[in-house]
């Protein structure tokens, strides 16, 4: 699980809009929870009792920060202070001190140095079995977690030294560079890029599953969102489109067929 992305999560300007527009596009049930000591919209894929993302309200604090909506990612780690220390001592930055979810575990949320945000998580001991999850790869689940770096090369270097990612796939994308996937204990699981010119900062994106790319588009576009990007078939056969949900927050859909 170390340096795996174990969690995903938005954080939205509109919940009832984004658990409609997530049902339609990815077949998500939204259940409400109060298990981090407030109301917390957990994503389940029907039929299976572990949630594979959450939700959560933009704060007046967030919005007066200007945080947009946006899906974070959580990488699993066993020490998080240490981790954030790490984080700080390479030129990144602190932005969520790390503190106790009750009950759940313990996170804190980062900087990258060239800006990009992401999470860290340690969950506490799980007492018992674990409810049944949705089979890795299945339509609703996640599968691929992108970096749009300032610069690629050195974006690598750094998530490399913090979590132990090693170099997979590399793949030619002419005059936007190289796009280097990564691998964590020996599967490929996402890949880091120089961000293109008109990407106003860094930032990680990330790609839940369907069954087919076509339709798909066809929901998000019935849904209110917006389709930026694609289809595109991608090295593999996988066919992938980036989107924009109706708040604004950037999500990408993968498939194995069109």
């Amino acid at each position: 699980m170390q340096g795996n992305f174990v969690w995903y999560e938005l954080l939205t300007t509109d919940i009832e809009a984004a658990k409609a527009f997530y049902g339609a596009v990815a077949g998500w049930e939204a259940e409400v929870t109060g298990a981090a000591g407030f109301d917390y919209i957990l994503f389940k894929v029907p039929g299976f009792d572990m949630g594979v993302a959450g939700m959560i309200q933009l704060t007046q604090e967030m919005l007066d920060r200007k945080v947009p909506p946006n899906w974070s990612g959580y990488i699993a780690v066993e020490d998080i202070d240490a981790k954030a220390r790490a984080f700080t001592a390479e030129g990144g930055s602190v932005i969520v001190e790390p503190q106790n979810i009750p009950n759940i575990g313990r996170f804190a949320v980062l900087a990258d140095p060239q800006g990009a945000v992401v999470c860290l998580f340690k969950p506490n001991p799980m007492d018992g079995s674990m409810p049944p999850a949705p089979p890795a790869g299945s339509p609703g689940t996640f599968s691929w977690s992108e970096l749009y770096a300032g610069d690629g090369d050195s974006a690598f270097a750094f998530y490399s030294k913090m979590f132990g990612w090693e170099k997979d796939m590399a793949v030619d994308m002419g005059a936007m560079g190289t796009y280097q996937c990564f691998a964590v204990d020996g599967r490929s699981t996402g890949g880091i890029m120089t961000k293109m010119p008109h990407m106003p900062m860094p930032f990680w994106n990330y790609y839940i599953n369907v069954e087919a790319i076509d339709a798909a588009a066809e929901r998000i576009k019935a849904a209110g969102g917006q389709v930026v990007n694609g289809p595109i078939e991608v090295p593999g056969g996988s066919w992938i489109i980036n989107c924009l949900d109706p708040q604004g927050a950037m999500v990408s859909l993968t498939a194995p067929k069109r």
